[in-house]
């Protein structure tokens, strides 16, 4: 990774203080993609009391004020992200006086009004996701991450992240399942794609990738858990997902919440380079052991 003096001190680092400060103060056009899940509208906040009067992010009054906030940061952090850059966000929903806000569609809209363009909705589905005792309404089982770009020519590795094929396999549920594969005329139903004779008379196992479907909106990842945060902890395969998608080796990735570390951890796991910004020092000190522990497996 080719970087002059300037932007070199940041790469593996993890500067500690104000996000919306500290954006102001790094080098333009450096980082490869931002992934990212900031502290929630409203979410309670695990830290000391001076971290907390510190610590306003998430305690706003109005949603409002909240995604203005989120909008003015990613707006400072855009010169530092590469012209085929990418941001992954990451964001829970919240409830007051009964209503649901809309908190994570919101913010997105937002930032796209602010020149951001939206490019995927991501439906993050918790199968383990905590029980409630709501009676009212569904109990809510997901979150949402939006994928941004800052230009319409981006990188994006579609082979990285594919998924295995459904269409011949047991889970399929398509009429006839794994029967029609490499049949000729082995279409699922008459009239499939309105008669097209191409694919009638074509063999659907050509037409596959072979390294897999590609990746759909919907993941299906359990809740992550780190057992010395106090708090929950986006799953590393979620990052992951993110991190192979939008770099690659030796690309640097910027997670300007940086918490427990996940995001740095499985940068270096991937070898990719990091970059964390985190107000509380407590969480600075918890992410630099895990990162120098995941150093330690990798040699």
């Amino acid at each position: 990774m080719n970087l002059s003096g300037s932007k070199s001190e940041y790469v593996d680092s993890i500067l500690c203080g104000d996000s919306w400060t500290l954006a102001e103060t790094l080098p333009a056009d450096f980082v490869q993609s931002i992934v990212t899940s900031p502290p929630y509208f409203g979410q309670r906040i695990y830290a000391s009391e001076e971290e907390l009067r510190q610590w306003e992010f998430g305690q706003e009054t109005t949603s409002k004020e909240y995604v203005e906030k989120l909008v003015c940061l990613f707006a400072k952090l855009r010169p530092c992200l590469k012209e085929n850059g990418t941001l992954w966000l990451n964001l829970g929903d919240a409830y007051r006086e009964g209503q649901l806000l809309g908190v994570p569609w919101r913010t997105a809209l937002a930032l796209q009004d602010d020149g951001w363009l939206l490019r995927s909705e991501i439906i993050w589905n918790k199968p383990n996701a905590m029980p409630s005792s709501v009676r009212n309404r569904p109990t809510t089982s997901h979150e949402h991450i939006f994928l941004f770009s800052k230009a319409a020519d981006y990188f994006y590795n579609a082979d990285a992240i594919r998924e295995p094929h459904v269409t011949f396999t047991e889970q399929s549920r398509m009429r006839g399942g794994r029967n029609h594969f490499g049949k000729r005329n082995g279409t699922p139903e008459s009239g499939k794609n309105g008669g097209s004779h191409n694919l009638h008379d074509g063999r659907w196992d050509q037409a596959f990738h072979p390294l897999g479907r590609n990746k759909r909106t919907v993941w299906d990842i359990p809740v992550g858990k780190f057992r010395d945060a106090h708090f929950a902890v986006y799953p590393p395969i979620l990052v992951e997902t993110c991190v192979l998608a939008s770099t690659s080796e030796e690309d640097l990735i910027l997670d300007p919440f940086l918490g427990s570390g996940t995001t740095a951890v499985v940068a270096r796991q991937h070898r990719r380079r990091y970059l964390g910004i985190e107000l509380v020092p407590e969480y600075v000190d918890m992410a630099k052991t895990r990162i120098g522990n995941t150093q330690q497996a990798l040699l």
